[in-house]
C-alpha cells in the first residue's frame, strides 16, 4: 500500500474508508469522514492505522517519473 491508497478498517467497532496519506513503519496515518460527532471529535478526521488492520480497496493511480527531465542540454 502507498500513499494516496483507498482503504477500510475497523474503528470502534465501526467499518469507515478512507485515504492514505503518510506512510509510517508499520502503520499508516488515514483520513476519513465519519457522520459520527463522537468520532469526528475524537479523532478530527485522522487516524494512526497498523498496516496489518487495513485492507486495500482502490489502488493509487501511478505517477511516471520523467528522468529526463533532470537532465539538462546545453547547446
Amino acid at each position: 500500500m502507498k500513499i494516496g491508497d483507498q482503504v477500510s478498517f475497523k474503528l470502534e467497532g465501526k467499518d469507515f474508508t478512507g485515504f492514505i496519506d503518510k506512510a509510517y513503519q508499520n502503520s499508516f496515518m488515514i483520513t476519513f469522514k465519519s457522520d459520527d460527532a463522537d468520532i469526528t471529535d475524537k479523532y478530527h478526521d485522522r487516524v494512526v492505522i497498523n498496516n496489518k488492520k487495513l485492507k486495500l480497496i482502490k489502488a493509487a493511480p501511478e505517477t511516471e517519473t520523467d528522468d529526463d527531465a533532470e537532465t539538462t542540454d546545453d547547446k
